[in-house]
């Protein structure tokens, strides 16, 4: 019995040291917090815009935002936000005060009214410029692997870098995803 306990703490400790390694879970935070980090580090926002009983937010949650690779890069190069868009809480952002605004049974908070261009739909993710100067929805569930390559055009300033930006950004894109297919050696 205690061999059993004994292999399950090694098993458990390894799989939280893996985690660890590969950047654990998304570190959310609010986008109040996002705002304030973001004027002493200079660093994008990303924002998760998500309703409660949108079903694909909860597959996006559990299949992508768990991803390792994807946490990893949320981490470490932006300030990641989870943004109820039906919260009623008032938000604070640039001297405006965005509230939730009631109508039926719910509402739309503003805030996420206006990083969404007044495209209500979940979920939708949201690139907002270190400097707050731009805003770019991306709507619809997105796979780690379909993911990835957004995070990292705007991880890498791409978005800046003119008109070609993203022909040159698919020239040097290395998807962590796609794996080589195998040959039987004659390069068929």
């Amino acid at each position: 019995m205690k061999l059993k306990w004994f292999a399950l703490l090694v098993c458990t400790v390894t799989a939280m040291s893996l985690q660890a390694q590969e950047g654990g879970p998304v570190k959310w935070m609010t986008f109040e917090e996002a705002v304030a980090k973001a004027k002493v580090e200079k660093r994008k926002l990303f924002i998760d815009v998500y309703t409660d009983w949108c079903g694909w937010c909860k597959v996006m949650d559990k299949n992508t935002f768990s991803d390792p690779i994807i946490a990893k890069l949320l981490n470490e190069k932006f300030y990641p936000v989870k943004l109820d868009a039906e919260q009623t809480a008032d938000i604070v952002f640039n001297g405006t005060t965005f509230k939730f605004v009631p109508y039926g049974n719910k509402g739309t908070h503003q805030l996420a009214a206006a990083l969404l261009n007044n495209q209500l739909s979940y979920p939708t993710v949201t690139v907002v410029g270190n400097d707050f100067s731009f805003v770019h929805p991306i709507p619809g569930y997105q796979k780690p692997a379909d993911l990835h390559p957004i995070l990292t055009f705007y991880a890498e300033d791409f978005q800046s870098k003119g008109a070609n930006a993203s022909e040159e950004f698919k020239k040097t894109y290395k998807s962590p995803y796609t794996t080589v297919p195998v040959t039987n050696g004659s390069g068929k």
